[in-house]
């Protein structure tokens, strides 16, 4: 396996845990990072197992025509993520060991958008939904503040990451 590459595989719609399933039964070595979240219902509250990145998983394997072929064709898979057209692009081991340590700690892990300083975003979720403004300035890890224009002017507030999207 020191050929072997990893490469981040695009799933259908929640079907990452099937895909996952589905290549390990075939033999195919593969990496759904996954988080434990409350889910809340009307009368009960429940800890369910959500992919980190809902719609990806990570394949490791030799980069050959008809491995990639057999990880496409697998039930719910739709294509490798690549940077050059019909080439795979690899990801660092480095990269996927570091994730492996974080999920490993036990700590709390989010995902944060890659967005940057002067982005514009629109907030997804809570009592500000569906307003857009610009990223202005990473506060620390976990906040954002984001200005929203509103009759010439701005206005500030501090939000979660995970409530925010590029617009």
């Amino acid at each position: 396996m020191d050929q072997a590459n990893w490469y981040a595989l695009w799933v259908k719609s929640r079907h990452e845990f099937v895909v996952s399933q589905e290549l390990s039964r075939k033999g195919i070595d593969n990496f759904l990072p996954v988080v434990a979240r409350v889910r809340q219902w009307k009368d009960r509250k429940k800890v369910i197992d959500y992919p980190l990145f809902p719609g990806y998983l990570f394949v490791h394997m030799i980069p050959e025509p008809g491995k990639f072929l057999n990880v496409v064709k697998t039930r719910g898979s739709v294509s490798f993520i690549s940077l050059e057209h019909g080439e795979p692009t690899s990801i660092s081991p480095d990269e996927i060991d570091s994730l492996k340590i974080m999920l490993e700690s036990g700590e709390r892990i989010d995902v944060f958008p890659a967005l940057k300083e002067g982005t514009i975003v629109r907030v997804k979720r809570g009592p500000l939904r569906g307003a857009i403004g610009v990223l202005t300035k990473k506060e620390d890890h976990h906040l954002f503040v984001v200005n929203i224009d509103i009759l010439g002017r701005s206005v500030g507030l501090k939000i979660y990451a995970e409530d925010v999207e590029q617009a």
